[in-house]
């Protein structure tokens, strides 16, 4: 049998058993009150069953009854429209009575067989009451009195009565009991059902539970085999195709996992010094520590670069997040290399001058080179090199050296400066991602430590290559090819 039919079966049991239980407890609540089923037959019978009572009309013509109280106060003493509003009423259980200077001077044919005097409320003025009403020989009354005086200042009572069933007088009185049967019936309906499913359902599942168990602590060595042939047993076998797949990539994904570990702690270590620096710079202009326009146009200033600089440095974890899954697209093109370098050089070359650096640039040709790349990536990987080569030079003599060789099949392009170099245990390291030396971990050189890393990988998508050589205190090279195509097969696409 089906999961589907089992827990079919179970919700209609849920259903039908405390119908059961409740049905049970009204026909007791009927024989310990009346001494037989009176309750049952009560709501059988046919005429509580094709009797549709409709309290709008009820009070349409009790709000009827209250405007000519006031208009034609002589048409509430008139027998015969009194008797055909009465008639009116009975259509919906209910009946009419007038009371005037505390004499009832009509009453509904349909109690007639009630004594209404001694349990009517008694006259309170000018106004309108309604209550659950009172009861007369086990049997409650609803009703709604409208009191007013008339011209001759006579005390005057428009009621309408409205008689209880006997149903709804046991769900007035016995609501919490039935409430209770209710609950009862659903525990132990849940308990039964609960105890019949759990030898089909939840000892297998409390099966793959474990074995979850098992995955979680890093044991894949094992194997979920199937007991039943319904959606639980196919559940197993896609849990074991599963558990093999997972088998094969937790070495990948445990790498995964441990290089994010070290991104995520090298970037709070690199947000952590900004944040700090933001927040004292605030605390000081809400302190008032800048009291001049100048000096909070600094404090301001400094709070702008910081935050300018996190920008710069999230916009680059993106970008790495982006290229370290492939998920970054790259629009390769035909380029022709030589005119490219000269151009990002000549951008380049008014703000580097501005900071006292001077960019040579040399190729080995000058002739036309078509290389397959993307502009912006390609764009990105220079600009990234030579930024981190500024930061670590004298800015009144920095010099950096642009120099392009070409081969049958790559070209290759070498960035070099003159500045501090590279400890030779650094190299080993220096593509890899956040990862500066100690002398740049300060506020006068900063970076993202990541720069580096995005060239890496922007090249090799490109399916070139990249390397550094340095030398302690005599400057760096950087170098990276490109992939090259035939000058024929350029000049003709």
């Amino acid at each position: 049998m089906s999961i589907r039919i089992k827990l079919l079966l179970s919700y209609i049991a849920m259903i039908i058993i405390p119908i059961i239980f409740c049905g049970i407890t009204i026909m007791l609540i009927s024989f310990a009150l009346f001494g037989d089923n009176r309750i049952m037959r009560s709501f059988i019978d046919i005429d509580h069953q094709t009797t549709v009572r409709n309290t709008e009309d009820e009070d349409d013509i009790f709000s009827r009854l209250k405007v000519l109280s006031s208009y034609t106060p002589k048409q509430i003493e008139d027998e015969m429209f009194l008797k055909k509003t009465d008639q009116e009423l009975n259509k919906n259980q209910a009946g009419l009575l007038i009371r005037k200077n505390e004499r009832l001077i009509y009453v509904s044919p349909y109690f007639e067989q009630y004594s209404f005097e001694k349990f009517l409320p008694p006259f309170e003025g000018k106004g309108q009451i309604e209550d659950l009403g009172f009861k007369i020989e086990d049997v409650y009354f609803y009703y709604k009195q409208f009191d007013y005086y008339d011209v001759n200042n006579n005390a005057v009572s428009i009621i309408v009565i409205e008689h209880i069933s006997p149903i709804e007088e046991m769900a007035r009185k016995y609501f919490v009991l039935f409430v209770v049967t209710l609950v009862i019936g659903l525990i132990v309906t849940n308990g039964i059902m609960t105890y019949y499913m759990s030898r089909s359902i939840i000892k297998p599942l409390r099966s793959l539970k474990l074995a979850t168990e098992r995955i979680q602590r890093g044991d894949l060595d094992f194997q979920v085999i199937p007991h039943k042939h319904d959606e639980i047993g196919e559940l197993s076998l896609s849990f074991e195709e599963m558990r093999c797949r997972l088998k094969e990539s937790v070495e990948v994904q445990v790498q995964y996992e441990r290089n994010r570990k070290e991104l995520l702690s090298n970037i709070s270590h690199d947000l952590r010094t900004p944040i700090m620096a933001i927040k004292g710079y605030v605390q000081g202009i809400k302190e008032g520590v800048a009291r001049t326009p100048e000096q909070l146009n600094k404090y301001l200033t400094i709070i702008y670069n910081k935050v300018f600089d996190m920008d710069q440095l999230i916009n680059e974890l993106f970008l790495f997040s982006k290229l370290d899954l492939k998920e970054e697209p790259f629009q390769l093109e035909q380029v022709e290399i030589y005119q490219y370098l000269a151009d990002c050089i000549e951008e380049l070359q008014l703000e580097l001058q501005d900071k006292g650096i001077t960019i040579g640039w040399e190729a080995q040709l000058k002739t036309t080179i078509f290389v397959i790349c993307d502009r912006e990536k390609l764009r990105r990987v220079i600009m990234n090199v030579i930024w981190n080569s500024v930061k670590y030079m004298d800015k009144e003599s920095g010099f950096i050296g642009i120099h392009m060789s070409v081969n049958s099949e790559f070209v290759t392009i070498e960035i070099k400066d003159n500045g501090m170099g590279i400890e030779a245990e650094a190299l080993p390291h220096i593509f890899e991602r956040l990862y500066r030396g100690d002398h740049s971990r300060n506020s006068n050189t900063g970076g993202s430590g990541i720069g580096l890393s995005i060239a890496h990988h922007i090249i090799s998508q490109h399916g070139g290559k990249i390397w550094v050589t340095s030398e302690k205190g005599k400057g760096t090279t950087l170098s990276f090819t490109l992939r090259r195509i035939d000058q024929e097969e350029g000049e003709n696409s």
